[in-house]
């Protein structure tokens, strides 16, 4: 698809504002859940400032030209676990969390610093487009499973009640009791509302004039939000629960003991100052622990930041790896990674649904990542915000990411268009990565998790070693 906006175009203020709000639509719902899933208290608003945070250190880092936000990454998650393991106090682990964070972000800096004395070359010819194009491809496949998985879904029961209770740890009442009734709906429903939002996004991305053609992701979600509020509302009346789409305790949390100022302001619990009185509890022992839980982690995470940008440069026609340079956006991913723990405990990684929003709307301006980062910030403070979004149902994000991860898959298939498919060396190495991907191979050492991306690119790597010769001589 060609840009509308390019990297360095600056829209309308207007425009801006709601492009970053469809960004920030579009990364929020995976960066809230990431705290959720690790527990011990720590909060998903903390997380959306520091996503914020380190989306500004990475732009900085890359001379404001990668358009990419930057989220709270799921592949740290064994490792922030075991910040927590043994029974360590809750100062001591999140204390943990800051300091893994350091040590993964020290692995690209040093990773940075080789990469700015040996250039880039090198990776280019380790990792060509017949290597690095089916692994973007599996980047989106990879996710189809959870965007389909979505899409049967309304809210899902464990995960509103946590995310209510977040909430109350910011200073919200929490709601007590939560019916779970109110999660019981229809597959079939759930797939009306799944596929409205994705049909509405795909009518405005396609035929959409100007602005609407810019946000169809705005659109697509609250059409798919509004046919859901319209069966919630039919099954709460008629007391029919497969009608029941949408929970609506976020918002009852707000307005529980009153209207004031916790309905509209929330202050995040920041992770640095939990983690203060944790300091004399700290000893070599734990330190050591929390560095072989994140060290090898980040180091699997650099393939997968790899391939991200290879997709994000294949989008806006620019090689990141060349300008602003690999070298870069490796600083700007791990300073960003560590700024983002400091506030929310959880390092950051660039995100495929950023990328996939760029592809798809067309705009790729930096502006637009700058002003969603900048909104993140703003928005961890903004009680009805995040309360809206924690009650936004599975159904109609899953018609969302169906787009979303479908065009980083596709992104992935157009780095290789050009490839030589009849010769069987181009074959093998895609073949390979394609089945290990949607395959799922991985690896686990003790606490440490290759992923199925990772393996898939490893094992492309070494094929094409292999195979390289006989490209040579063919």
């Amino acid at each position: 698809m060609k840009l509308i906006y390019g990297v360095k175009d600056k829209p309308k203020f207007s425009q801006v504002i709601v492009f970053a709000i469809q960004q920030l639509l579009a990364i929020m719902a995976a960066t809230l859940v990431v705290p959720v899933i690790i527990g011990h208290g720590m909060s998903s608003v903390a997380a959306l400032f520091g996503a914020g945070v380190g989306t500004i250190v990475y732009l900085l880092f890359t001379k404001f030209k990668s358009p990419v936000f930057l989220g709270s990454s799921f592949a740290f998650l064994g490792s922030m676990a075991a910040a927590f393991a043994g029974g360590v106090s809750m100062a001591l682990g999140y204390l943990g969390l800051i300091l893994g964070a350091i040590f993964a972000g020290l692995v690209y800096v040093i990773i940075a610093i080789v990469v700015k004395f040996a250039g880039v070359k090198w990776i280019n010819k380790l990792m060509p487009a017949v290597v690095i194009g089916p692994t973007v491809t599996i980047i989106g496949l990879s996710l189809a499973g959870n965007a389909i998985g979505d899409l049967t879904k309304g809210n899902v029961t464990k995960e509103v009640i946590e995310l209510v209770a977040k909430l109350g740890e910011n200073g919200i009442p929490v709601v007590e009791k939560v019916s779970s009734s109110v999660m019981l709906c229809s597959p079939f429903v759930a797939l009306i509302c799944g596929l409205v939002t994705l049909a509405v996004t795909i009518i405005c991305s396609v035929y959409g004039k100007k602005m609407v053609r810019l946000i169809p992701f705005i659109l697509g979600i609250l059409s798919g939000y509004a046919v859901a509020t319209v069966f919630t509302v039919i099954g709460t009346v008629a007391s029919i629960d497969a009608l029941k789409v949408i929970n609506f305790a976020p918002f009852q949390a707000l307005v529980d003991g009153g209207v004031g100022l916790h309905t509209f302001i929330t202050i995040p619990e920041f992770t640095f100052v939990t983690a203060l009185g944790g300091f004399s509890e700290l000893n070599g022992t734990y330190i050591a622990t929390v560095a072989v839980a994140y060290v090898p982690v980040a180091f699997v995470v650099f393939a997968e930041h790899l391939a991200d940008h290879k997709n994000i440069s294949s989008i806006i026609e620019t090689d990141l790896l060349e300008e602003p340079g690999l070298h870069r956006t490796l600083l700007g991913d791990g300073v960003g990674s560590m700024a983002g723990a400091i506030f929310g405990g959880c390092p950051n990684t660039t995100y495929g649904e950023s990328v996939g929003c760029v592809a798809i709307t067309g705009n790729a301006s930096v502006v637009t990542i700058l002003t969603a980062a900048v909104g993140a910030i703003a928005i961890s403070f903004l009680a009805p915000f995040v309360a809206f979004v924690n009650t936004i149902p599975s159904c109609v994000m899953g018609g969302v990411c169906m787009a979303l991860y479908g065009f980083i898959a596709v992104s992935g298939l157009k780095m290789i268009k050009n490839v030589d498919l009849e010769h069987n060396a181009n074959l093998f190495t895609v073949s390979v990565i394609l089945i290990a991907g949607i395959g799922g191979l991985s690896l686990t050492f003790g606490k440490v998790t290759i992923t199925s991306i990772a393996c898939a690119l490893i094992l492309g790597i070494l094929v094409n070693i292999m195979v390289n010769k006989s490209r040579k001589q063919n």
